[in-house]
């Protein structure tokens, strides 16, 4: 989908007189709900008029432009999509165009990947060609009609600003090819030459653009599904943008703690499905390549089990790769390159349990144990995520301790989105109604990407979803932690149905080790097929992603004057009970925290089912505006 489309006559006709911008600015706040940053807009009045004027130039002005294109299921847009028809085989062609207005731009400390841009402010910047380069193999890899084409699409990017000679010197001794070349404002005539040879003059690319635009998008390849891949074969997941920039930086402070014998922490940001696990795993591939020494580790037993048992699946050593956290107790103080800490929001208090010999009961804190272990400690984070008492890993939490310890933390923000079909607005959307965003409740505007439905009994939200298996997808249940778990079979050897509403009943997930019947351990109730069927709780959903997600709404969390109110005596979470330990301040949040999780487990829909029938009556106002 794109914001704006033209052809490259029509735009260059049309941005002197402000209408296209003010276009892009509509279609933004009605995809988005937002309007667009100066700098993106910056870049609409001064570089769109650039572009355009060189195509018409070019003879291409039959050519179709696809302002902001948003790349399939992420929230990532591209700045130019050109559509037309390759000048030799007759066949639709497309160019990836990143517009970039630096008039000067180098290396950041001899790394290749890293540019600095003089005068602006923030981490380095990715380079324009590998920025590129990852959005056409991004495209490629996604969209159905191109699965057998990938010469179809080339990428440029096309600083027009830097006219002067030598000004980005340094970024021109990069290896370019098809997917990614880079022009100067000093060569634009060497671009339009290069433009002439991926798109024929004259010729309409209103078809390549139809193609294109109305094509199938391939699903997602499942981050649990490659992951073995990932780790022992080659890179697998395709980085976008500040996905990409957070590996390379990652790497550059590698070397660069080994070079200087120094200690260097990162912190990773983002929201969920913004792809810190794709960050973590492609981390651990690239280092494993390279023989640094890096181990991945979670806080989630159900998270960290699949990832051995998927990642091991052929070859087993690979499971030695994934730790807890609290596997770090005793270890020698930078004796990895790097740690990379997945889920790092559930970091706890201290590593100790019952379990902990008393030699290891320090009381220190866990997330210095975490810091202590590695040259290079990775912290990939969601602060929304904090479901438990005792989990500590926040931004301000870790920054506090790093300091504390005379330590700089390089922060990167992913923002982009890649899970509930790239839709950034559902997952928005969720946050205002559990009252995470100040902004407010709001209607459910909907999004061709997302489908969001409300159902009136909880066996209608089944029956649903088992229509959704039928078809090829997968779909799952979940539920807040309302109702009493059996942790032993029923005397008939099969699950108890704890999960009561009406004459409806069905168990929660198998609690332990040990499949009972069809029913799969609880690490793998979110991947494995037989994991349909029963209802997953929070500590087994999270993480996981699903095509379809049922989610019930427990009479814990009830809308009551135009907002939902937490009802702490209706949950049955034995971590909850402790109200010296959770006030109910801190349940309020927590609660909240649970259900934003539930929600966006989703890559293609959710159904909503809520107990309390006020609650399902607004759910039903807000989605179906009845």
């Amino acid at each position: 989908m794109s914001l704006v489309r033209r052809s490259a006559a029509q735009l260059k006709d049309e941005l002197p007189t402000g209408s296209v911008v003010e276009r892009l600015i509509e279609q933004m706040l009605y995809a988005s709900g937002h309007g667009p940053s100066p700098s993106e807009r910056a870049s609409w009045e001064k570089s769109l008029p650039v572009l355009a004027a060189d195509l018409v130039e070019a003879g291409l002005g039959e050519v179709e432009v696809l302002l902001e294109h948003r790349l399939p299921l992420t929230s990532k847009r591209t700045d130019v999509v050109l559509a037309g028809v390759h000048p030799t085989t007759g066949r639709p062609s497309y160019v990836v165009v990143e517009l970039k207005q630096w008039s000067a731009a180098h290396r950041f400390e001899d790394n290749p990947d890293l540019v600095v841009v003089p005068g602006m402010a923030g981490p380095p910047k990715l380079h324009p060609v590998k920025q590129v380069r990852g959005y056409v193999e991004y495209l490629l890899d996604f969209t159905r009609s191109l699965e057998f084409a990938h010469d179809a699409v080339a990428g440029v990017a096309y600083l027009h600003n830097a006219t002067q000679p030598g000004a980005v010197a340094e970024l021109g001794d990069y290896t370019m090819d098809r997917a990614g070349r880079l022009f100067t404002g000093a060569e634009s005539g060497a671009l339009r030459d290069y433009l002439r040879t991926r798109l024929a003059p004259g010729v309409s690319g209103a078809s390549a653009a139809d193609e294109l635009l109305g094509s199938k998008v391939a699903p997602s390849r499942q981050l649990l599904e490659v992951a073995a891949a990932e780790i022992r074969d080659r890179e697998q997941f395709r980085l976008v943008g500040e996905q990409q920039e957070a590996v390379d930086l990652v790497l550059h402070q590698v070397k660069q703690a080994k070079a200087g014998n120094s200690k260097r922490i990162v912190l990773v940001t983002g929201g969920p499905g913004s792809g810190k696990s794709v960050v973590a795993l492609s981390l651990l591939g690239e280092l494993s390549r390279k023989g640094q020494t890096a181990l991945h580790a979670t806080g989630s037993r159900s998270f960290t089990q699949t990832l051995r048992k998927v990642a091991g699946k052929r070859a087993p050593k690979v499971r030695s790769l994934f730790k807890y956290f609290n596997d770090f107790i005793v270890a020698e103080p930078n004796d990895l390159d790097v740690l990379i800490l997945d889920e790092a929001h559930r970091i706890r208090e201290t590593s100790a349990s019952r379990w902990t010999p008393a030699a290891h009961r320090t009381g220190r804190p866990q997330v210095e144990e975490l810091i202590a272990a590695a040259r290079v400690p990775v912290f990939l984070l969601d602060q929304h995520q904090v479901v438990r008492p005792g989990e500590m890993g926040s931004k301000e939490e870790i920054t506090r301790h790093a300091q504390r310890l005379g330590l700089d933390v390089l922060t990167v923000e992913l923002d982009a989105q890649f899970r509930c079909g790239g839709s950034a607005e559902y997952v928005r959307w969720v946050q205002r109604l559990l009252g995470l965003d100040d902004a407010g409740v709001e209607d459910w505007a909907g999004d061709d990407t997302f489908e969001v439905v409300v159902a009136d009994t909880p066996e209608e939200m089944e029956q649903f979803l088992a229509a959704k298996r039928e078809e090829g997808y997968s779909a799952r249940m979940s539920a807040g932690y309302c109702w009493p778990w059996s942790k032993t079979p029923s005397p008939g050897g099969g699950l108890v149905p704890d999960v009561r509403i009406g004459d409806w009943a069905r168990p929660w997930n198998v609690p332990g080790d040990r499949a009972v019947g069809d029913a799969p351990p609880a690490a793998l109730w979110a991947t494995e097929p037989g994991g349909f069927g029963q209802v997953g709780c929070i500590y087994t959903a999270q993480g996981f992603e699903y095509d379809w997600s049922g989610v019930i709404i427990g009479p814990d969390l009830l809308w009551r004057d135009g907002r939902f109110v937490s009802d702490r005596s209706a949950n049955k979470d034995p971590d909850f009970r402790n109200r010296t330990r959770v006030s109910d301040a801190d349940f309020d949040r927590l609660v909240r925290n649970v259900y934003k999780v539930l929600l966006t487990r989703g890559m293609v829909g959710t159904v909503l089912y809520a107990t309390d029938g006020e609650t399902r009556r607004q759910l039903r106002r807000l989605v179906h505006g009845r």
